[in-house]
């Protein structure tokens, strides 16, 4: 199956729902890793940025996803495509019982409920990314001793959470930052380390 691209990307309670998305499409997804997110000022700043243009929030139908559906508003900025998933009754396989609901989670839902969830939102054109990781590793952000420092600070003046390993940073970047952003912001940090 081809991977869908999206015109947004979708926020999702836990890494297990961002590792099913992510066989599906070729978008950003953001685990928020269900309550924690309400102390984790990092994952609220990437919910803020990430969402300016849009985001698509696709949590559990069970009362602890819609509970997390209800409060993500206080959290984004720009428009909120809320999808559901249909309540089904079960339990996902790496699970040893159902959930207090009893209701399959994102992760649970079969491939192609998900995909035809998601396919109203496809893109027309494929995203290219101009921030690969031979460029990070060119640019001092990757593979030195001092870029994780470069790094956070970049990340800093480009308004994205200082705490981003390095693929996470790619993807944000690719995701937010126009080239010319990417440029200036990282001539300006290499200017402070001369």
């Amino acid at each position: 199956m081809n991977k869908l691209y999206l015109k947004y990307p979708i926020i999702v309670e836990g890494k297990y729902d961002k590792i099913k998305l992510d066989s599906l499409v070729a978008s950003t997804v953001i685990a928020i890793n269900g309550f924690s997110f309400f102390n984790d000022p990092g994952i609220q700043k990437l919910l803020r940025k990430y969402s300016e243009n849009g985001a698509i929030i696709l949590t559990d139908s069970d009362k602890a996803g819609l509970f997390i559906r209800s409060k993500l508003k206080g959290y984004t900025k720009g428009t909120l495509i809320n999808l559901y998933t249909p309540a089904i009754k079960g339990k996902e396989r790496r699970k040893s019982a159902p959930s207090k609901d009893g209701l399959l989670g994102v992760e649970g839902i079969p491939s192609e409920v998900l995909v035809d969830l998601l396919r109203p939102y496809e893109s027309n054109t494929i995203p290219s990314g101009y921030l690969t990781k031979s460029r990070l590793f060119s640019d001092g952000l990757s593979g030195m001793e001092n870029s994780a420092d470069l790094r956070k600070q970049l990340a800093t003046i480009l308004g994205l959470p200082d705490g981003l390993s390095s693929n996470a940073f790619i993807e944000a970047v690719n995701a937010m930052i126009p080239e010319e952003q990417y440029t200036f912001a990282l001539n300006q940090i290499k200017e402070l380390h001369q």
